[in-house]
C-alpha cells in the first residue's frame, strides 16, 4: 500500500520542515512542501505531529533461542515497534550462545519468520572460537558486528584470554561492539563487600559500588589500546561513567571516528538514588551510578564524545527480579519506551528533537554503514514513526507490549505518543492496533 502523509513537521538531518511525504512501494518516493501523485495511495493528516525516521536500537537482548519464558524476537520486536523503533541489532548470549555460522544463521531464521521489525544479530566471541568469527569477514555486508562481552556474561561468553583479544582486534573487517567491565575487579570488590556485610546483606545500592568506575575505566582502556593498536573499527556500550568519557573525542565526524561509543537511556535518566524504590528493577550491567556520572553523560552526548543513544534492552521475568540482590538477573526492558523517553527530556529542555533523531537514528546508520535507512531521504526505505508531542502515553499493564509484562515506567506519563509506525513501508502500527501481515527485513551494510 502507498501513502502520502500531508502537512507534517519532517524531523531529518538537523532541521524541521513541513512537508508532504510519499510512500510508495517500501520507499520513501517524494519529499516536498506540496505533492500531487497520480495512482492509489492511502491520506494521512499529519497537521500539528511529527515525523522521525525510524529508531535503530543497535543494542537488544531479546532472548530467543532458550530464554523464551523472559521474551522472544515476536514478541520484542512488536514492543519495539509499538515504541517507534524499527529496526534492531541482537546480542549473542541466548541459549546457546551465537557463538557459530550456523547458529547465527538460525537467529536470522527466527527474525525472518516472527519479526515486526527489521532486524540483525551480532557475531558471539569466546575464547576459543576465533575461527568461526573470522569467517564472518566473508558476510560483513550482511552482519551488523562481532560482539565480546569483556566482563562478565552468561554461558560460555567472558573473554579475558589476551591471545583471543589479540586475534579478533587484529582479524575481524567488522565492527567489533564491546561489554567492558573489569572481571576482577569486580569480582575483588564483591567479595570485600561479602565479608564486611554479609552476603545476606547485600541488597542493589551495593550495585554500583561492586560494578564501580574503575571497573568500567580499566576494561574500557584496555578495548581502546587494542583498537589503536590494530586500527579496529570499536563500538564501545552503554558508557555509564564520568571517568570513561576521556577516553573519547568529538574531534572527528562520525563517519571517520574508528572508536566511537553508545549511552543508554536508562544512563541517563536514573541514578543511584533511584534504587532505594526501584530496586532490582534498574538492576543492570554496567551499573547505574552515583548521579553525577548521569550529568557528566548528558554533557558527552551533547558535545557529541558519546555518539549513538540505545537501551540495552534486557527483559527478565517479575519473579527473577524480585529475588535476592545478588540472585536477581541484570537487566531492564526498555525498547518500547526509548524513543518517548527521550521525547520527555527534549520536552524538559535536555536535549532538541533534532538531537534525538541524531543520536537515536542517523548515528546507528551511519556508525554501522546501514544500507538505505536512518534518514528520511527519498530512495531510502520507509522506516519512519509519527509522533504527537501533544497526546501524553501513561504507561501500564495494558499496553505494555514485552513479554515479561512490567516496565520500570508502569504508572509513569509521558509527555508524547507514537502514533503510526511504519516499517518498509509497511503500517504495522497505528494507535494502538498492529498490522502483522509484513515482517521486517534483514538489515544490509555498505561494507
Amino acid at each position: 500500500m502507498n501513502y502520502i502523509i500531508r502537512n507534517i513537521s519532517v524531523v531529518n538531518e538537523g532541521t524541521t520542515t513541513v512537508q508532504d511525504v510519499y510512500i510508495q512501494d517500501g520507499r520513501i518516493a517524494k519529499i516536498a512542501p506540496q505533492l500531487n501523485v497520480s495512482g492509489q495511495y492511502t491520506e494521512i493528516n499529519g497537521e500539528g505531529k511529527h515525523l522521525l525516521p525510524g529508531v535503530i536500537d543497535d543494542q537488544v537482548h531479546f532472548r530467543e533461542p532458550g530464554l523464551t519464558h523472559k521474551a522472544t524476537i515476536y514478541t520484542e520486536a512488536r514492543a519495539a515497534v509499538a515504541g517507534g523503533t524499527t529496526s534492531f541489532m541482537e546480542m549473542p548470549n541466548t541459549q546457546p550462545a551465537a557463538l557459530t555460522q550456523e547458529l547465527l544463521e538460525d537467529k536470522y531464521n527466527i527474525a525472518a519468520q516472527h519479526s515486526l521489525a527489521n532486524y540483525s544479530f551480532f557475531m558471539g566471541v569466546a575464547n576459543d572460537n576465533v575461527e568461526e568469527v573470522l569467517k564472518t569477514n566473508a558476510r560483513k555486508d550482511r552482519i551488523c558486528g562481532v560482539k565480546i562481552f569483556m566482563g562478565s556474561s552468561t554461558g560460555n561468553m567472558l573473554v579475558d584470554n589476551y591471545i583471543t583479544l589479540e586475534q579478533i582486534f587484529s582479524g575481524s573487517e567488522l565492527l567489533i561492539a564491546t561489554h567492558c567491565e573489569d572481571e576482577k575487579i569486580i569480582k575483588a570488590n564483591l567479595e570485600k563487600y561479602k565479608q564486611e556485610v554479609g552476603a545476606e546483606n547485600l541488597t542493589v545500592d551495593y550495585h554500583p559500588i561492586i560494578r564501580n568506575e574503575e571497573a568500567c575505566f580499566e576494561s574500557s582502556l584496555a578495548a581502546i589500546q587494542f583498537a589503536k593498536k590494530f586500527n579496529s573499527r570499536l563500538h564501545i556500550l552503554h558508557i555509564s561513567t564520568e571517568k570513561e568519557l576521556q577516553l573519547f573525542s568529538n574531534m572527528l565526524p562520525l563517519e571517520e571516528k574508528r572508536i566511537t561509543a553508545e549511552v543508554c537511556v536508562h544512563h541517563l535518566h536514573f541514578s543511584a538514588d533511584d534504587y532505594p524504590w526501584r530496586g532490582n528493577l534498574i538492576k543492570c550491567n554496567p551499573a547505574i551510578k552515583a548521579v553525577h556520572n548521569k550529568h557528566a553523560l548528558w554533557k558527552a552526548l551533547l558535545d557529541d564524545r558519546l555518539d549513538i543513544i540505545a537501551t540495552d534492552h534486557a527483559p527478565h521475568t517479575w519473579e527473577e527480579k524480585h529475588q535476592p540482590y545478588l540472585q536477581a538477573p541484570s537487566g531492564v526492558p526498555l525498547v518500547q519506551h526509548s524513543l518517548l523517553l527521550m521525547l520527555e527530556h527534549a520536552s524538559l529542555g535536555n536535549i532538541t528533537l533534532e538531537k534525538v533523531v541524531e543520536k537515536m537514528c542517523h548515528a546507528p546508520a551511519v556508525c554501522f554503514q546501514i544500507k538505505d535507512r536512518g534518514y528520511l531521504r527519498e530512495g531510502y526505505f520507509a522506516d519512519c514513526v509519527i509522533v504527537d508531542l501533544q497526546q501524553a502515553t501513561t504507561v501500564d499493564k495494558q499496553n505494555i507490549y514485552y513479554k515479561c509484562g512490567w516496565s520500570p515506567f508502569e504508572e509513569h506519563t509521558f509527555p508524547a505518543a507514537v502514533t503510526h509506525t511504519f516499517v518498509n513501508g509497511h503500517l504495522a502500527y497505528e494507535n494502538g492496533r498492529f498490522n502483522e501481515a509484513e515482517r521486517g527485513q534483514r538489515l544490509l551494510f555498505n561494507r
